[in-house]
């Protein structure tokens, strides 16, 4: 599995890539994995304000259907316009072409709290 060094985690599985006061969030390889094929994505709307802990999205596999938690609160910049219409991006490019949503950050302290790749390796091992 592929875990980008310079990306933060979170144990609902989501990545976040920090540029600035501006993040880029999606789901990790191995919660893509986890779902298995992927048939729908719901994302927010540009200009929504996120909470962190809160769902913005969601992810509909063939297996399940899943919630995506906003890592850290913030105003909703941009959503990858992609997604909706070929949802299995997420499968195949979770981290370049899958982002899900670009947030400018309310709080950068909400960083703190998320796990850099080693911590987030150790966290899927143990699933």
């Amino acid at each position: 599995m592929n875990f980008p060094e310079e990306f933060k985690y979170t144990e609902d599985h989501e990545w976040v890539l920090i540029e600035d006061d501006v993040v880029t969030i999606g789901i990790t390889d191995f919660a893509q994995d986890q779902l298995g094929d992927i048939v729908f994505v719901e994302l927010p709307e540009v200009g929504d304000s996120l909470e962190v802990g809160k769902s913005f999205g969601v992810v509909e596999s063939v297996k399940a259907v899943s919630d995506v938690y906003a890592p850290v609160s913030g105003e909703v910049v941009e959503v990858n316009e992609e997604l909706p219409d070929d949802p299995e991006v997420l499968n195949t490019s979770p981290y370049d072409d899958g982002w899900m949503i670009k947030l400018k950050l309310a709080d950068t302290a909400a960083l703190d709290a998320l796990m850099d790749v080693a911590t987030y390796q150790k966290f899927v091992e143990k699933d």
